[in-house]
């Protein structure tokens, strides 16, 4: 008995400032996980990202961050972890190696949540479809078109090309390109366009409207017309630009082109 306990005080005496400090560490290191797991949240937030995937990100970085942790508290135990990095290390990758695709789509789908090239409501083409974004998923990112379908698509497909956001900017330019007659007078043109212009209601009135000749061809004289309206108004000033302009033409008297051949003969 008496050589029991003198070993066990010999281990007491040789484990107690190991299970000490490991305990002291276990708890700072919880303390110090859970302070940056907040701290994250709240840069988040201030960033106004998604608040459906903050607290993820966050329960996400907590676990990783207590996985290194308790890794490190059993080698101050004298536990060899090499061989446990080294499990952890082989699953990690089979299973990133496993869903490969998805964790692509859900990495892209949090990069646009972080730094919103586009939100809810915006007029987008991306991955070879236009149309308003109606939902932004984690995996996915939800279009509604002009014509009324539901696209859904994937956010790796997404982030892997160019993203335009037509409504980003609030305010648009409506480009468009009537052709007259070459016989017909450049500034009676650009008066009945700019008049059409101007009784839009949609139009901002703040910016030039801008008409440009854009080139002249064999009876032919090509307009370039260009009115400002705020983004969600596009296709209405499109439209309303498309049937007056003809009304006004007929109104006015401007002569549309038509294809023409001077044929000269001779003897």
């Amino acid at each position: 008995m008496e050589k029991y306990i003198a070993q066990f005080s010999s281990m007491a005496v040789s484990y107690a400032p190991k299970i000490l400090l490991a305990v002291l560490t276990l708890i700072i290191g919880l303390k110090i996980i859970s302070w940056i797991s907040n701290l994250l949240q709240n840069v988040l937030r201030n960033r106004h990202v998604d608040e459906s995937i903050i607290p993820f990100l966050g329960s996400v970085v907590s676990v990783l961050l207590k996985v290194v942790l308790l890794i490190t508290v059993a080698g101050m135990f004298g536990i060899e972890t090499t061989s446990f990095v080294a499990l952890i290390g082989g699953a990690g990758l089979a299973v990133g190696l496993a869903l490969q695709g998805s964790l692509g789509h859900f990495a892209s789908g949090v990069l646009v949540l972080i730094f919103k090239p586009y939100k809810v409501g915006d007029l987008v083409s991306v991955a070879g479809f236009t149309g308003e974004v109606e939902e932004i998923q984690v995996f996915t990112t939800v279009l509604k078109t002009l014509d009324n379908k539901r696209i859904i698509i994937p956010n790796g497909s997404i982030t892997a090309g160019p993203i335009t956001n037509i409504s980003g900017q609030g305010v648009i330019r409506v480009d468009m390109q009537y052709n007259v007659s070459s016989k017909e007078s450049i500034d009676k043109v650009k008066q009945v366009v700019k008049q059409v212009a101007d009784s839009c209601p949609l139009v901002l009135k703040d910016r030039e409207t801008d008409v440009l000749v854009n080139c002249l061809e064999t009876g032919i004289t090509k307009f370039d017309v260009r009115p400002w309206c705020k983004s969600e108004y596009y296709w209405d000033v499109y439209y309303f630009m498309q049937e007056n302009i003809k009304r006004q033409f007929d109104a006015q008297g401007v002569i549309a082109p038509m294809p023409a051949m001077d044929v000269n003969l001779t003897k």
